[in-house]
This record gives structure tokens, sequence and C-alpha cells, in this order.
């Protein structure tokens, strides 16, 4: 039974190393999947919303043949959390550290927003996925993200990645969107985690985030004085939350 890891914005499956590199003595069975543009090929006509993802993890997952421990985290998160409260059957259990998008209460951060805007987004996105690795890296750094992780990261970004996080962020832009009009209370078929890293403006406050987490039947693992890149800046830490979630599952 794989667990199965799914990254979000503006990231690759190197935004993982460090957490796996931890876990890789407790499961062999470890595997990444990268959303179109997001360190994979944007396919033609490959819409890039919501649903698009969702309908994408779902034939990933199905493909493995067994119900999964699925991770998600940023829009990866979103992703896990779109699958759970549409197809649960592929799901043994699911971890996500965006819980709080989904309280009705949630806003948008200033960054969404700015994508979210015709014209504005599109000069950003230009600006954010152009230029050198290194100048891409170090904003990325300066975000929060490991260095060392924020280098790797950075090679994989490019223009198709910029067309991807318009399109991702627009398809949710509208209230009642996230979640794709279904009950989080559906995500309690399953066994959750939410992860709740203190120190993350982007997905929330607390009270928002233990809101969705209890409507959704989660668990929750507070992360203190973490940030949006936990898995980046202590990845012992992040590991043993998961190990001692997943030996919680019967």
């Amino acid at each position: 039974m794989p667990a199965v890891f799914v990254h979000g914005n503006p990231e690759t499956t190197a935004v993982w190393e460090p957490l796996l590199a931890e876990l890789a003595g407790v499961r062999s069975d470890l595997i990444c999947l990268s959303p179109p543009g997001f360190g994979a090929p944007l396919p033609a006509g490959f819409g890039a919303t919501q649903a698009d993802y969702r309908d994408w993890l779902v034939e990933e997952l199905t493909a493995l043949g067994e119900p999964v421990d699925l991770v998600g985290h940023d829009w990866g998160g979103g992703h896990v959390l779109n699958v759970v409260l549409s197809r649960p059957d592929l799901v043994r259990s699911w971890v996500s550290d965006v819980l709080g998008i989904y309280d009705p209460g949630y806003r948008w951060h200033e960054l969404a927003r700015l994508w979210q805007t015709p014209d504005v987004g599109e000069a950003d996105v230009v600006a954010r996925f152009g230029g050198t690795a290194e100048e891409r890296a170090e904003a990325l750094a300066e975000r929060g993200m490991s260095r060392q992780v924020a280098a790797r990261v950075a090679a994989g970004q490019d223009a198709a990645m910029g067309r991807a996080v318009l399109a991702l962020y627009r398809s949710a832009a509208d209230p009642g969107t996230l979640g794709l009009g279904l009950d989080m209370e559906r995500a309690a078929a399953c066994p959750g985690l939410a992860i709740l890293a203190t120190a993350d403006q982007a997905v929330g406050t607390e009270e928002q985030r233990r809101r969705a987490a209890a409507r959704a039947g989660a668990q929750v693992a507070v992360l203190e004085g973490l940030g949006h890149w936990w898995m980046t800046e202590d990845p012992a830490r992040g590991a043993a939350v998961l190990t001692g979630f997943w030996a919680t599952i019967p």
C-alpha cells in the first residue's frame, strides 16, 4: 500500500526530498506524483483547473491498483481533498496542510488574488518564472523554502508552470468553488490528518484550519513555529508526524 505525495505551487517533487529521506527507513513504498505543469509537462488541451487536477490524480491513483496513503502540500493538498471528497475508494488515508482554505470564512492570500486578476497575473508570472534559476531560487528562499531545495525547485520552474498557476487559481476564485461543491464532511470516509504549521500565513487562520479539520473528521498535528514549507524546514519532525498518524490506521 504505497504512500503517495503530491506537491503544489510553485513546486516540483524536489520539495519532498528531505522528508522522503527521513521516511526511507520506515517505508519503501514512497511515490511522488507531479501535477501537470508543476515539474511535469503541461499537455496540450489540459485546462489546469481544480477539476482537471482532481481527474488527473484519480487516473494516477487508479493505475496504482490499490488504496493509498495520500499526502498533499499546498495545492497538492487541495487535489488530495478533492479526490477524497469524490473518490474515497482510492484512498486508505489522507494528509493535507491546506484545510483552512475550505473554511467558509477563508479569503485568498494577496499573491493568489494577484494571479486571479487579468493582466496583472500574467505580468507577475512572466517576471516570477522568467529570469535565471538563481534568481528564482532566491525568491523561494526569501519566502521560507530551504536554500538547497529552492535551487532544485527553481530549476524546474518555467513558463508552463506560470500558465498552470493562473488557470488553477482562477478556477477557484469564486466563492463556493473550493471542494468542487462537495461537503467537507465526506472526507471523514477515510482517516485524515490536517497538518497545522503555525507560521504558515497562506492557508487560513488556526481557527479556520481547525474548523475545517473538524468538519472533515481529521486529526490535527501542530507543527509549532514551522511555515508553509515545513517539510524542508524540519523534515524529521514532519516524518515523525506522518509515521505517527499512519500507525493509528488499522
